[in-house]
């Protein structure tokens, strides 16, 4: 029998029908019964403030915190902003990372992201690579996810319909589980 992970997927966009929603929604459908995936919201935190961390972190911060050290694993799905991750998921970022104890320490990495544009999410998901080499996450490498035209691949409730993506998100969440494995090991 195979072990069972804990994965924390955040989807980078704030917006309720975001596509990298749907991308998570149906990466949680697709996955391998060894990983047990849960969504986490990061739109209440405040902004990443010195001060603000100088009197302890918000209790939001700390739930956020506490989750992402319980995890086995982190899941992002991440849209294009400008050629980069957007400001909330970077704000959520800041504050998980604070030190002394970072609980992305450590943690393995799997990126996914969904654009309109013809890129798909090329340049935020290596602006992300470069944030975990800090953060001294393990992002893994292959298969690779840039979900290019986006508004073509989802019907209008933001179901991911396009079946050759849909195949390999399948692989991609495979492929993650036996990345974690790899760590547990």
């Amino acid at each position: 029998m195979n072990a069972k992970f804990n994965v924390l997927a955040i989807a980078g966009s704030l917006r309720k029908g975001s596509y990298n929603r749907g991308l998570l929604r149906a990466a949680v459908e697709l996955a391998p019964p060894e990983l047990d995936i849960e969504t986490v919201e990061f739109g209440h935190l405040p902004f990443y403030n010195g001060d603000v961390e100088a009197k302890g972190f918000p209790a939001a911060v700390q739930e956020l915190r506490d989750r992402v050290a319980a995890a086995d694993g982190i899941y992002i799905a991440t849209p294009e902003y400008n050629y980069s991750i957007p400001g909330g998921l970077k704000n959520a970022i800041d504050w998980v990372s604070r030190p002394p104890s970072s609980p992305f320490n450590g943690k393995p990495l799997g990126i996914i992201g969904a654009s309109g544009g013809n890129g798909g999410t090329i340049r935020s998901q290596a602006h992300l690579r470069l944030a975990a080499v800090n953060m001294n996450m393990f992002p893994m490498n292959k298969p690779e996810i840039y979900v290019p035209r986006a508004q073509e691949k989802f019907d209008a409730d933001g179901n991911l319909t396009d079946e050759p993506l849909r195949k390999l998100l399948a692989q991609h969440v495979k492929a993650f589980a036996d990345w974690i494995a790899l760590f547990k090991k």
